[in-house]
């Protein structure tokens, strides 16, 4: 990824400096233990951004990522690593790619090539194929327009050792500075690979018959869709829908998201090869919080949709208050289509209108199963106020919510030092938000303690929410996943009450809350 124009370190210090001098950290707690999440994935040390080359090869899920192993800051990029059988617990790697004379690694993706079309291959070990941008930054700073360009790598012991390919870089930038992030999906109508490439304010599309010599097909989106910023991290992915194909194509912009700062959009289409052609021009966001950039999905594992993002925000990702590490990854996300009606449970197969789907997120479930239920409620009668947890109990890190009518609520996470975060609705203006404004240290970054809203979907009197809270960390998945929202807080202490709270009074259906274990 392409960050480092406003890469400051000096702000990065003053905004060190102030924290120490903005608020005291719990005394009994360190940096470490206040901060480290429980159930996300995070570096050992270091920098880390962008998921890469994520895959499923042989019950074992691959995780690369953006990393600089020598700072807590923004520096040459390298691809970390490490893998997990059940997307919950991560082991970590030894280092998968380093830069080189070409340049650094930034984004990119891996496919396993089957059929050896690459001729990478060994002995019948069909390779796995990284595909990386490579940033020369000498180019860059000297302003020349060639310093980004796309190489491979393959690995024929599933991925714990790497070899550049000699010819290097396979796809050659025709100048342009913004030039990157290559997904690449195998394409089984026109038995081609397809790679989607970031290019400045549009994508761009690609072919190859063997992961080596590339053809451009077409590009799309100049003057369509969300243009406040870069265009980033594309990923071109398909659903069936009743024997019929909807593509779904992901693009992450910064800056210009809903919340401000780095954000992911979707466009629904056709594609057939060649060309993607959008059913709409409507503007469509992923996740509305201002903490979920860059995600893209798992390659290989047949028709499940499963998607990491990366769990910050460039306007302040260099400067969060932790330090060994920065940097964390959301939850994997299970995607599918669903159709977009007024009712919550809309049937799919009465669709007419192919743009009436929304991309829905709900967390996978390997991770659901590593919750416990500690508090289940069923109750209907209207209150104003429910004590969810109290002082000296352990805080939930998922709270299971089906409300009986749509009205204004409160979740409210707090400790005794005034410090709260809330999730909640307004239901005059439909609109999820996340309310981190008096959440803890904010100070690194004037437009941090914010308010985040989202839009609901769905015109049912009846909602569900589900609320995943780890140590700095929350993640809503409204009404089935149809609305979702990520944001990141650091509290000087821990959360130790949680309660739902309603001036109107609030009637809920069921209530039930979980530990991670």
């Amino acid at each position: 990824m392409y960050f480092y124009r406003i890469f400051l370190l000096t702000a990065f210090f003053m905004a060190q400096s102030n924290l120490q001098s903005q608020v005291q950290l719990d005394a009994n707690a360190t940096n470490e233990s206040l901060y480290r999440p429980n159930f996300h994935f995070t570096p050992k040390k270091g920098w880390m951004n962008d998921p890469n080359g994520m895959i499923f090869l042989n019950g074992q899920y691959h995780l690369f990522y953006q990393h600089y192993p020598d700072a807590t800051v923004w520096g040459p990029m390298h691809w970390g690593h490490a893998t997990s059988k059940d997307l919950v617990q991560w082991d970590h790697q030894p280092i998968a790619l380093y830069p080189d004379s070409i340049g650094m690694i930034f984004s990119g993706s891996a496919v396993l090539d089957k059929n050896n079309t690459s001729g990478l291959g060994r002995n019948g070990v069909a390779p796995l194929v990284a595909i990386f941008t490579q940033h020369f930054m000498p180019g860059e700073k000297a302003g020349r327009t060639d310093f980004q360009n796309q190489s491979i790598a393959y690995s024929l012991d599933q991925g714990k050792t790497w070899t550049k390919y000699a010819g290097n870089p396979v796809l050659k930038t025709p100048n342009l500075k913004d030039f990157r992030d290559p997904k690449v999906i195998w394409h089984g109508p026109t038995q081609k690979w397809i790679m989607s490439l970031a290019v400045a304010n549009h994508i761009e599309f690609y072919s190859s018959p063997n992961l080596i010599n590339w053809t451009k097909e077409s590009e799309m989106g100049k003057d369509l869709f969300a243009h406040g910023g870069v265009w980033e991290c594309p990923d071109l992915l398909s659903f069936d829908v009743n024997g019929k194909t909807i593509w779904v194509l992901l693009v992450s912009m910064n800056p210009g998201g809903p919340n401000s700062g780095s954000a992911t959009q979707y466009m629904l289409g056709d594609f057939d090869g060649h060309v993607f052609k959008p059913f709409t021009t409507d503007i469509k966001w992923m996740d509305y919080g201002p903490d979920n950039y860059a995600g893209v999905s798992f390659s290989n594992l047949g028709d499940r949709k499963v998607l990491i993002g990366w769990m910050s925000n460039w306007n302040y990702a260099n400067l969060v208050p932790t330090e060994k590490w920065r940097s964390a990854m959301t939850v994997p996300r299970e995607l599918s289509l669903v159709k977009q009606e007024t009712h919550a449970n809309a049937n799919i197969n009465s669709s007419q209108n192919q743009n009436d789907f929304l991309l829905v997120s709900r967390p996978v479930k390997e991770l659901e199963a590593r919750f416990t239920k500690i508090i289940s409620k069923e109750k209907t009668v209207a209150e104003k106020e429910f004590p969810l947890m109290g002082a000296g109990k352990i805080l939930p890190n998922r709270i299971d919510l089906d409300i009986v009518k749509a009205t204004d609520f409160d979740i409210i996470f707090s400790n005794a030092y005034n410090e709260k975060l809330i999730v909640g609705y307004d239901a005059a203006k439909k609109q999820y938000f996340i309310d981190r404004r008096n959440a803890g240290v904010s100070n690194f970054h004037q437009g941090f303690a914010a308010m985040a809203t989202a839009p609901r979907f769905v015109a049912d009197a009846e909602m569900d929410l589900s609320v995943l809270i780890d140590k700095t960390s929350v993640e809503l998945f409204a009404d089935g996943g149809r609305t979702v929202m990520t944001a990141l807080f650091f509290p000087t202490h821990p959360f130790t009450n949680c309660s739902l709270q309603s001036k109107e009074g609030i009637s809920v259906k069921t209530m039930n809350l979980f530990s991670f274990k």
